[in-house]
C-alpha cells in the first residue's frame, strides 16, 4: 500500500481506509498512519516517533493487554490440538507435554509482538489515550477553486 497519494489532502499520508486496515498495519508491525515505518524499535518497545509521517506513538498505552490476547489465542489454538492428540495417539504424559508446552510458548511469544502494534493501531484509530483521531472522511476536502 503506498504511503504517499497525489492530491491527498492529509499532507499526502495515505490513512488507512478503515479499522481493519490500521489493525492490520499494527499486525504487521508497521506504522498504523502511513505503514511505511516500523512499529517497533526493540521487541516491545514502540518508537516514539514515525520517521516516516511523524506520528506520535507516545500516548500508547497498551499495558497487560496484548499478553491477554496472545493467551487467549494460544489457548484456543492449542485447545484442539491437544484433544486431537490425547485421542488419536498413545502417547505418555511426559511425551504431551514435550509437545505441547514448548509449542504453547513459541505461540505466545510469537503472537505478542503482533497483537501489541494491532492494539497500539486500535487505540490510534479510535482516538484513544491523547491520540488524533484521523479519518478519510473527517478530513475537510480542498476547494477545486
Amino acid at each position: 500500500m503506498p504511503a504517499y497519494e497525489p492530491g491527498s489532502v492529509t499532507g499526502s499520508i495515505a490513512l488507512p481506509a478503515s479499522g481493519w486496515a490500521a489493525i492490520m498495519r499494527g499486525l504487521l508491525g508497521r506504522c498504523a498512519r502511513c505503514g511505511e515505518a516500523r512499529l517497533f524499535m526493540r521487541f516491545l518497545k514502540p518508537i516514539p516517533h514515525c520517521p516516516h509521517c511523524g506520528q506520535d506513538w507516545t500516548h500508547q498505552q497498551a499495558d497487560d493487554f496484548p499478553a491477554y490476547v496472545s493467551i487467549f489465542v494460544t489457548g484456543h489454538l492449542m485447545a484442539p490440538l491437544i484433544i486431537a492428540l490425547t485421542r488419536s495417539s498413545s502417547l505418555s504424559a511426559a511425551a504431551l507435554l514435550a509437545i505441547v508446552l514448548p509449542l504453547a510458548m513459541v505461540l505466545m511469544i510469537g503472537l505478542l509482538q503482533p497483537a501489541k502494534g494491532a492494539i497500539i493501531a486500535l487505540q490510534w484509530w479510535f482516538g484513544m489515550h491523547g491520540f488524533r483521531k484521523e479519518r478519510p472522511e473527517l478530513i475537510p476536502e480542498a476547494d477545486e477553486s
